[in-house]
């Protein structure tokens, strides 16, 4: 595929509205889980109005087998069962790097349910309540009997073990971190979990139980030291189970187990691509938007509106919908005065030049500076942020309409924003930020929604992103919070402080990408901070402000670590922001971690 060239270098309670699964039916109940990147038009929409989340109609666009493909044309699925770990996306995610598509479900998801689904294969994540425990959770007991291959990991063979006749004990010697497992081979057995495996194989533990007795019908595969039974399969039944996390970075052959389990013994086919993704997601938006047709004004056809932030995840969502209905989309973009350095020049060439969409810029940098003027608290920053970006939206739709009617409005929804678990201990997501708890539109807008990315992971929408031909400059672009730099100057937002972080942090940035940096880390950014310090330059003293750098490693956002930066290249940043940015005497690093602390300052 012809690519387009770079242009540059370089307190709310979480919603109970419940998103679609894949096959039209509600998602998971319980908590919401927090966006793990930059909150795009949903939040600020959200945020503004405090409004639920709208009804989503039935056939809502968004996933890879919606209403328009028939079953036998979806993609073979894997569910995951969420018994409440750590690792659950995880494991939905290595499946899917695959080739096939994974859901994550609740622990309770009737067998009835399961079968409708029709998945190639079912896995049981770990937890952290012990099988024995009153309470504990339980899937439906007909899950056992099903004939669908099921794959227990932790918690989830212990499960097995436990209901099917075994017996699980509080281990003598628990397991946290690296072991070692030898594979136990049996004549006549079929192992092929571990088929093409070594013998001995460094694995990541993590459980203060152990089975001391197997079901029967189950023989052993895998054992450590202390743990007789790390792994057990009772192929008859096509049930298989491990008591280490294969889906972990520290398990070097995860992958390989996962891909013996979800190819080998179940057969699922590694048909869930990019192209495959593209071409089904671009006839379903095409299909939904030509079917309201002649439901507007007479003789009009409906419009699409599409709110582009800068990030990714509308990027790409935009770039989808503009390939099934072309000029029908209109894609707006509000310059809050609130971005990096370049970035609305960067999204004019990219969707207006290269790409040819209808873009809307509207200039609202005044409006944004005049209400957050004097405000110092974050919450009330992205308070008035959502509250003015609204008001920005509204008028600009209302202005559209008087040509033709909005129909539809497409959004960047991504599946972590809508995953959500039922465990006992996370009922109710705590709320960290306004801007991360996605999800809502308010009640008063009369759009549907096209969520054509709502069963992506990051990772696989940028992806789809390069299948698409968007620049690898705004496909592999950090993540960046919906109110942008005001939450990266700590205190009053001003135009002088704006301009002072915007250099700051194109400085960062830029040495972070010479040093060939910028893919190998999560986020990195400046922070102005409030602080002012006395310093020397020349021959006369300064009392000037403080820079802060934050850099940071992850896989998703959820935790992260602080980045491990040379020296030399620390050095160059520090050197050139207080001999470049005028107005700044220091520069420090921060060396926190995903939790305690946030990977945001504010």
């Amino acid at each position: 595929m012809k690519r387009i060239p770079d242009p540059a270098d370089h307190e709310r309670p979480a919603r109970r509205e419940r998103g679609k699964t894949v096959h039209g039916e509600p998602a998971n109940a319980g908590h919401r889980v927090l966006a793990p990147d930059d909150a795009e038009v949903e939040a600020y929409l959200e945020t503004a109005l405090n409004a639920p989340a709208p009804d989503r109609v039935a056939d809502a666009v968004g996933g890879p087998a919606g209403p328009a493909v028939s079953p036998e044309a979806a993609p073979d699925t894997v569910l995951v069962l969420d018994f409440g770990s750590q690792y659950a996306q995880l494991i939905a995610r290595r499946v899917r790097e695959l080739n096939v598509y994974s859901e994550l479900v609740p622990f309770d998801i009737p067998a009835a349910e399961i079968a409708r689904r029709r998945p190639k294969a079912l896995i049981l994540s770990g937890g952290p309540a012990s099988v024995y425990d009153p309470g504990a959770p339980h899937p439906d007991p007909e899950l056992w009997s099903s004939e669908v291959p099921v794959l227990g990991i932790c918690y989830g063979l212990q499960l097995m073990a436990n209901e099917l006749g075994g017996e699980v004990v509080p281990a003598q010697k628990r397991e946290y971190g690296p072991a070692t497992i030898e594979l136990v081979g049996q004549s006549g057995h079929d192992d092929r979990l571990f088929a093409g495996l070594a013998g001995e194989q460094r694995v990541w533990m993590s459980h203060g139980d152990s089975i001391v007795r197997a079901p029967a019908g189950f023989h052993e595969t895998a054992r450590t030291a202390s743990t007789p039974f790390a792994g057990l399969a009772d192929p008859a039944r096509r049930l298989y189970g491990i008591q280490f996390h294969p889906e972990v970075g520290h398990t070097p052959s995860g992958r390989d187990i996962l891909r013996n389990f979800v190819h080998g013994i179940a057969g699922a086919r590694p048909t869930w691509t990019p192209a495959a993704f593209i071409e089904t997601a671009v006839a379903e938006i095409r299909a939904r938007v030509e079917a309201a047709r002649g439901d507007g004004q007479e003789g009009q056809e409906g419009q699409v509106l599409c709110a582009l932030s800068g990030g990714v995840d509308s990027a790409v969502a935009a770039t989808l919908v503009h390939r099934a209905v072309g000029d029908r989309l209109v894609c707006i973009y509000v310059d809050h005065g609130l971005m990096r350095k370049r970035e609305s020049e960067l999204l004019r060439q990219t969707f207006e030049a290269n790409l040819g969409m209808r873009l809307v810029m509207v200039d609202a940098r005044e409006r944004f500076l005049r209400r957050l003027a004097g405000i110092v608290d974050p919450e009330e920053k992205r308070r008035i942020i959502g509250d003015e970006f609204i008001r920005v939206f509204e008028e600009e739709a209302a202005r559209i309409s008087t040509s033709a009617p909005i129909e539809f409005l497409a959004q960047g929804t991504l599946y972590p924003d809508v995953i959500e678990s039922t465990t006992p201990e996370t009922k109710a997501a705590a709320k960290i930020k306004t801007h991360h708890n996605v999800g809502g539109l308010p009640a008063d807008l009369r759009f549907q929604l096209i969520e054509p990315l709502r069963y992506l992971f990051k990772d696989e929408v940028r992806a789809v992103g390069l299948e698409l031909g968007l620049p690898e400059a705004m496909v592999h672009r950090q993540p960046f919070p919906g109110p942008g730099l005001a939450i990266r100057i700590i205190g009053e937002v001003t135009a002088e402080r704006l301009e002072t972080l915007r250099e700051a942090d194109w400085i960062v940035i830029d040495e972070i990408k010479k040093a060939d940096l910028y893919r190998a880390l999560w986020q990195s950014f400046a922070i102005l901070t409030p602080v002012r310090s006395v310093g020397v330059m020349g021959d006369g003293r300064t009392y000037a402000n403080v820079v802060a750098i934050r850099a940071v490693t992850s896989e998703d956002g959820m935790t992260a670590d602080w980045a491990k930066l040379p020296y030399d290249v620390l050095g160059r940043i520090s050197s050139r922001i207080v001999n470049e940015v005028p107005g700044v005497n220091r520069v420090v690093y921060d060396v926190s971690s995903k939790p305690p602390a946030t990977i945001e300052w504010e």
